[in-house]
């Protein structure tokens, strides 16, 4: 692997989402293999019955067969193909009122039993300088159930070669359209996922996920400038039919500058896309500082959602719990118990959940056996809610856990992770189209790109993909070295208008990292297009002073 597509990667933070799950190298065939259920079962019940033997008072196993694939290329070019898988078993109890947790990859009964003998001892030596014991909320044990997400196109079934050719017919596309440089990967994720625990429930798991990200860059060979145009794609909790694009799927958007996809993507028309605005972005002019008002894109947006809205409603950070990955919170519980504190206009609705089917939280249970759900964070603007798990939900007055718990592998202990945190369509019928016809001064944003949040999640700057000037309702043209800057609540309350259910998508991340040690999770954010008023603009190009 070249420098190049060795940085390129580090950027999507492969490395992290890969060293906890990443295991041994396999060939394909064994990715189809699974573990029989009754020998899970069989392991599980050894671990509970060995944890409650040694004086723990609850006890929950998972057992985790972790099975990755990536394929990369560049140019016309395979630079590697890897298929991985990890297995194991972790044991999580609750001793003399204190969490202990122990795992390992010798899947043998004896091996199984010592390692639940050994989360009881290092429960019993937390307890020692434990202040107040565990409360878990209730969960009522569902005895044995199976849940998969919903795949009509297992991508374990897809020939190697046929993803490979896809990716460099892709990368060729691009080129062809105006990229020099092409680079195009497919990440494919399948988790067996078994758990089960002291409160009656076995619950087997299989979960599928995929994504096919690429980048575009064009340079100018007489100056050595470069501009690069990230593919559109979304992170989706489905199988390989994702890949298989329709007509009928395609939503164009505003201006016609892009097209993107709901239940499916074409890779090879965002190619083509992105080496025509590559090379376009080599010329655009470059933005004037101000105020303007932003139409951004489900695509930019997501993003957005997910470092001001999702991690500050974390309880872990608003307590002061987790302070990993850029801090606390500043929506403290004060501003939740006033129930009037006013995150964003009265339009900003935000649901968490952990159901909207072809998105990366969907499961039917979460880490800790419970059973998924749809919950309000923000309704009209104001804090309703957080994010809460089986040891937070008192803290807040609740009666269950939110089932919004995640480890990255079985050897991590599970702990409160984002469920998809997204922001509810408009109720008025209203398509991008009309949004910016509306639009006297500014500016239109595609993608996500590079950002930064403070350590409150409360003031920040983001940047995107593609920038189109808006000027008395029409789209003038292609901008460059755009990032909007302003905090938390001055944003969301800027909000004067939400494209309806039509436009309604989501965007997503393989990478949410949190926690010390460090794991990753997943998480899709759902939004359509919409705006905010009054927005400073800086030009990222021009120096201050």
């Amino acid at each position: 692997m070249e420098r190049r597509t060795f940085l390129n990667l580090s950027g999507l933070a492969l490395g992290t989402m890969l060293v906890p799950v990443m295991g041994r190298a396999v060939a394909a065939e064994e990715l189809k293999a699974p573990l029989a259920n009754k020998f899970k079962k069989t392991l599980a019940d050894t671990a509970l019955s060995a944890a409650t033997g040694a004086g723990a008072s609850y006890c929950d196993v998972r057992i985790g067969r972790y099975l990755n694939q990536f394929v990369t290329t560049r140019d016309l070019n395979v630079e590697n193909v890897v298929n991985t898988e990890s297995a194991g078993v972790g044991i999580r109890v609750i001793a003399n009122g204190a969490y202990g947790f122990a795992a390992t990859s010798d899947m043998s009964p004896d091996s199984v039993a010592n390692a639940a003998r050994q989360a009881v001892a290092i429960a019993k030596a937390n307890a020692k300088m434990q202040s107040e014991p565990i409360q878990l909320a209730p969960v009522k044990g569902v005895g044995e159930v199976y849940w998969a997400t919903p795949v009509q196109k297992d991508w374990r079934n897809v020939a190697i070669k046929e993803k490979a050719d896809m990716l460099i017919a892709a990368n060729k596309a691009g080129m062809e359209a105006g990229a020099n440089f092409m680079q195009s990967v497919l990440f494919q994720v399948h988790q067996q996922k078994y758990f089960a625990s002291t409160d009656g429930s076995y619950i087997d798991q299989d979960v599928q996920r995929l994504w096919c990200p690429f980048f575009a860059t064009a340079v100018d060979k007489a100056s050595g400038k470069f501009r690069s145009r990230n593919g559109l794609s979304t992170p989706v909790g489905m199988g390989y039919e994702y890949l298989d694009a329709r007509p009928e799927h395609k939503i164009k958007a505003a201006g016609g500058v892009a097209t993107l996809y709901t239940k499916s993507y074409d890779l090879l028309e965002d190619a083509r896309a992105a080496g025509q605005q590559a090379k376009a972005k080599l010329s655009a002019k470059s933005v004037e500082p101000g105020k303007y008002d932003l139409v951004l894109t489900p695509e930019h947006l997501w993003l957005t959602i997910h470092e001001s809205v999702g991690h500050p409603t974390e309880l872990d950070r608003v307590l002061g719990y987790e302070a990993n990955y850029a801090g606390t919170s500043f929506a403290t519980l004060d501003k939740w118990q006033s129930k009037t504190f006013k995150y964003g206009s009265d339009l900003v609705n935000i649901v968490a959940d952990k159901t909207t089917p072809g998105s990366l939280g969907n499961v039917g249970y979460d880490d800790e056996g419970v059973k998924t759900k749809k919950w309000d964070i923000i309704r009209k603007g104001i804090l309703v809610n957080y994010q809460a798990i089986r040891d937070q939900a008192h803290i807040i007055g609740e009666k269950e856990s939110h089932g919004c718990c995640y480890a990255d592998s079985w050897s991590s202990v599970q702990f409160q992770r984002m469920p998809n945190v997204s922001l509810e369509a408009g109720q008025k019928k209203l398509t991008p189209e009309e949004m910016i016809k509306d639009v006297k001064k500014g500016i239109y944003i595609v993608g996500d790109g590079s950002f930064s949040i403070d350590q409150q999640r409360y003031n920040f700057q983001f940047g995107g993909q593609l920038f189109y000037e808006i000027k008395d309702g029409k789209i003038a043209g292609m901008l460059e070295d755009v990032a909007y800057q302003s905090n938390t609540q001055e944003f969301w309350n800027a909000c004067s208008a939400i494209c309806d259910e039509r436009d309604w998508r989501m965007g997503g991340s393989f990478f949410d990292g949190k926690g010390q040690p460090g794991q990753v999770s997943i998480v899709s954010h759902g939004s359509s297009t919409a705006r905010f008023n009054g927005i400073n603009v800086i030009n990222t190009a021009r120096k201050i002073g």
